[in-house]
């Protein structure tokens, strides 16, 4: 089981480039970063995680900017979204995007993908809140279509795109769906809390599951691979990559009981001095 890091960077905390070659040097899998825009001061959104809201939020670093710094200084660390708010991207710039950091890191790229909670930044991006799961879920088909090695038009509910040469390509390899066209794009990992049309759409066009923290998969996976079976995918089922988590060993053993492939460890939005004591704390789990 592989153990890779996310943080909250910001402008104030430890640089990508020092964090990146510190996670390297130490044998960590993977650094995965999350996304927001702006955080609106008149939000009413309840943050699930709890208020206040930490300050790391509205503090944020770009994640395909800070992610492009850690590969150009590392070989082997994978990178990651955790999670990127693709309804809040022009899904044709993020295709691009997305194809330069994998083309860039020599595929080292996860795609990450949420649907959000904070209300107001998502109707700041002009996003109608009741349909940003089947906006994403059309965005997604159109970054496929980009992505496809020879020339695809989409037409969606919400999007559209001509046959375009759009290049660079992700260096991931299409992975096949029973009656469909097959997955194209870098690994994608969809977040978000269990449930039925969660799973539907993991299984429509994902490659697995990164849900928060990781409570609960024991009742969950059952329905997850089920719906995967359901939808005709090929191999033995989603991959599972718990984020955000807090480690002890107990809890790695019972992810790794349940098939969990990857397990991402929480690290606190800190400074160098900080960051690199949790490092070490975290480098008895390797």
């Amino acid at each position: 089981m592989r153990i890779a890091t996310t943080i909250f960077l910001t402008d104030e905390t430890i640089s990508p480039v020092r964090l990146a070659r510190e996670l390297e040097q130490r044998g960590f899998s993977g650094l995965y970063l999350p996304e927001h825009t702006h955080i609106p001061v008149s939000r009413e959104t309840p943050a699930p995680m709890g208020e206040p809201l930490s300050r790391e939020y509205g503090r944020s670093l770009d994640p395909f900017v800070a992610l492009g710094q850690a590969a150009a200084v590392t070989e082997r660390l994978a990178l990651g979204t955790g999670i990127t708010l693709v309804a809040e991207h022009d899904p044709i710039v993020l295709a691009k995007q997305v194809a330069t950091l994998d083309f860039l890191s020599g595929g080292r790229f996860t795609f990450g993908v949420g649907y959000g909670w904070n209300v107001e930044e998502a109707a700041d991006h002009g996003v109608r809140w009741a349909t940003r799961r089947n906006l994403v879920r059309d965005r997604m088909a159109l970054m496929r279509a980009l992505w496809a090695e020879e020339p695809r038009s989409y037409e969606g509910e919400f999007e559209s795109v001509r046959a375009s040469y759009a290049h660079p390509k992700p260096l991931t390899a299409p992975r096949g769906r029973a009656g469909a066209e097959p997955l194209t794009g870098p690994r994608t990992l969809i977040g978000g809390a269990a449930g039925p049309k969660l799973f539907a759409h993991i299984a429509e066009y994902a490659d697995g599951w990164m849900p928060l923290g990781g409570s609960g998969l024991t009742r969950s996976l059952p329905a997850l691979r089920q719906a995967w079976r359901d939808a005709g995918r090929e191999g033995e089922g989603p991959e599972i990559v718990p984020c955000g988590v807090v480690p002890s060993q107990g809890k790695l053993a019972h992810y790794q009981d349940l098939g969990v492939s990857e397990v991402i460890l929480d690290l606190p939005s800190a400074g160098e001095a900080e960051v690199v004591r949790a490092l070490d704390e975290f480098a008895q789990y390797l």
